[in-house]
């Protein structure tokens, strides 16, 4: 099935001018993560080193509907056809899709007639957990390769990308669907509203588009800049996402707190026909980030200067255990460390290499400070002193499965929102 693809201006960057919640806005810059490389385009051999892209990371804050959001906006064909991150290699989400799917089927009582559909569906591991209930699934991924290893999954997948009129082509393909899901990828659409209303368009009358995304409460309070990058051109609030959602004709009807990639918010929204007006749970939500000062210029200038100060700390503590004589490894190749790895100005002299549980990123380099990726078995291998977990959000799974190297007198490093060892 083939599915109309999103519109892009020539080239692989263009840069937006409005606000992608409220249409209109004034969008001001608070912080500058400089030129980054795409973050999770990692280079096969130093043979790409010189042909890598970088481009502008400005980070921007609507003053009237409080979405935080990036102006840059590369190609999604070069972003998303050839993948790297797979969900199915974490331990955290692996029991979080548990719980999500059933969650998800006690809520609206689905039964072996109803279809959840998943965009951006990855590899299938959400959809998976909503087999084993009986439930159909239908996937939506852009990326080909990872659309392949869902397939071979028993994950019935379209590989394309999801906009406003892909919603009544898969409707007329596949029937209704009871949900429709998108698990971090809202952030990653330059037109939230319009993918919304597609999503919408697909559902049953009585159905929900469920999303999860990080929370930009804390993405402020925990200091998340490095969530910060090409993909990634939203961070949402709750009273942004209401907005979005009245737009795109809908309600949200409940959210829920969740833990995964340092702290996020799982929104349930329906048809504004049968929902006239967000819950009052939600509206409250959105009244309390107001009182809290969560959609202010001023709260995100000070995050930018405390964004600052980390960089300093860090680069200070590397180049300390540097002089000392100390090893300095990473673990994980993860979007949101290659951000911070650059932003920092961290390359090898300072960390020689880092390690990964995935098949698709070992063997490959970090864009633009060029750390090889090896596999995770070599920090015990290899022994460093100390190692830096740049999949802070996993630090207590890494922790636990790398017991072994702590016990031989390893270190690990923290690096948000301020370094620790620990």
């Amino acid at each position: 099935m083939s599915l109309p693809l999103p519109a892009t201006a020539a080239g692989p960057h263009h840069v937006r001018r409005d606000c992608r919640a409220c249409g209109g806005g004034r969008l001001t810059q608070f912080v500058d993560l400089g030129p980054q490389p795409l973050a999770n385009s990692l280079p096969r051999s130093p043979a790409e080193f010189a042909t890598e892209l970088f481009f502008p990371m400005g980070v921007y804050l609507c003053e009237d509907c409080g979405l935080v959001q990036l102006v840059d906006v590369i190609d999604p064909e070069l972003l998303f056809r050839d993948y790297v991150y797979v969900t199915g290699t974490s331990d955290t989400i692996a029991a979080h899709n548990v719980g999500y799917a059933r969650t998800v089927v006690q809520l609206l009582a689905l039964t072996g007639k109803d279809l959840v559909v998943e965009v951006a569906s990855n590899d299938g591991s959400l959809l998976s957990r909503f087999q084993t209930h009986g439930v159909r699934t239908l996937g939506v991924e852009p990326a080909r390769n990872i659309a392949a290893i869902a397939r071979a999954a028993g994950i019935e997948t379209i590989s394309e990308f999801f906009n406003e009129a892909a919603g009544p082509a898969i409707r007329a393909s596949h029937g209704p669907a009871k949900v429709v899901i998108g698990n971090n990828v809202l952030a990653h659409v330059d037109e939230p509203v319009g993918f919304l209303r597609g999503a919408a368009a697909l559902l049953e009358e009585d159905g929900l588009v469920i999303t999860e995304v990080p929370y930009l409460r804390e993405f402020v309070d925990r200091l998340e800049y490095d969530t910060v990058y090409h993909e990634h051109l939203c961070y949402f609030s709750v009273s942004a996402l209401m907005r979005l959602a009245e737009r795109a004709g809908l309600s949200i009807i409940r959210v829920d707190h969740v833990p995964v990639h340092g702290g996020s918010i799982r929104m349930y929204a329906a048809k504004r026909a049968r929902h006239p007006q967000h819950a009052p749970a939600v509206q409250a939500l959105a009244a309390a980030e107001l009182a809290d000062g969560l959609t202010t210029l001023s709260r995100f200038q000070r995050f930018a200067t405390d964004v600052s100060r980390q960089r300093e700390a860090l680069r200070a503590l590397l180049t300390r255990l540097k002089a000392e004589g100390r090893t300095v490894a990473g673990y994980g190749a993860p979007a949101k460390g290659n951000t911070q790895l650059n932003y920092c100005g961290i390359t090898t002299d300072l960390m020689a290499w880092t390690v990964d549980k995935s098949p698709h990123k070992v063997g490959r380099y970090i864009p633009g400070t060029h750390q090889p990726i090896l596999p995770a078995a070599e920090l015990l291998a290899r022994q460093p002193d100390y190692t830096v977990i740049l999949a802070w959000n996993f630090a207590e799974e890494i922790m636990r499965q790398q017991a072994e190297y702590h016990a031989r007198g390893g270190k690990f490093i923290l690096p948000l929102p301020a370094p620790v060892i620990c």
